[in-house]
């Protein structure tokens, strides 16, 4: 359902969810722009791509860097989608979260989003056309243990997007969030990692667990949560606007 002169960046877009979106738009016929901090993981993306026949291309950024931000959108030019994807997660109890991970997770999953929605949002605005998707989890809407620092940034993507969206409310651009529980992704994969060393458990014993966390049984695949990015980011979501998608199985209904 894509526009096919649309142009997208997808933050976080060499691995997991981020790739998985990279493909499945430039599927659809964007143009597809990865951001993301590892070089060699971009330029294999695109190596995957241009095998396929896609136009996707990538840029290496540092997302903390405000400056580095804006040059990168001025550089950029007109974007009609912008898929908030880069994120980082690491457990520990709130005794044993330190000042430096509470901050790492808040930058990581929230400042780099703000930064990228900041530079971009005018052009979309200018235009009366933009499609901004957050990617967030299960842990905006829901407190775990061991989760601190990882659940209120969480939080606070959410609203976050939530308030973009009563910024753009009555224009062409809409502002969304997709929560999905534990994803097949790298990142998950140091969770189990370090679930079963905390455990004693083998790997495919951890996995199990997480699993068991959501009505599904199982792990949710990328692919499922970059097809709700998908529907958000096209035409035919012009009237959702606000609203938070929880990819679970129904283990939190909202």
């Amino acid at each position: 359902m894509a526009d096919s002169e649309r142009r997208v960046v997808v933050s976080g877009g060499s691995s997991g969810i981020g790739r998985a979106t990279v493909f499945t738009l430039a599927k659809e016929g964007d143009e597809v722009i990865a951001l993301g901090r590892d070089s060699g993981r971009l330029a294999a993306l695109e190596r995957r791509a241009r095998a396929h026949g896609l136009n996707v291309t990538s840029r290496v950024c540092d997302l903390t860097d405000e400056s580095a931000v804006q040059a990168l959108a001025d550089d950029l030019g007109e974007i009609s989608v912008l898929v908030n994807n880069a994120g980082t997660a690491q457990g520990a109890p709130l005794p044993g979260t330190s000042l430096e991970l509470w901050e790492r997770h808040l930058s990581t999953n929230t400042t780099f989003a703000f930064l990228l929605t900041r530079a971009l949002l005018p052009g979309m605005l200018e235009r009366d056309e933009g499609r901004v998707v957050f990617v967030a989890s299960t842990a905006a809407h829901t407190g775990s243990r061991y989760a601190a620092a990882y659940t209120a940034s969480k939080h606070a993507m959410l609203g976050l997007a939530r308030s973009v969206a009563a910024e753009v409310v009555g224009t062409g651009v809409t502002s969304n969030t997709v929560c999905p529980a534990f994803v097949r992704t790298p990142l998950t994969e140091r969770s189990v990692s370090r679930l079963a060393q905390r455990t004693g458990r083998e790997p495919e014993q951890a996995e199990a667990a997480l699993a068991r966390t959501s009505p599904l049984g199982r792990l949710i695949e990328p692919e499922e949560v970059a097809a709700a990015i998908s529907y958000l980011a096209s035409p035919l979501a012009r009237a959702v606007n606000g609203q938070s998608l929880t990819i679970d199985g129904g283990g939190t209904q909202r």
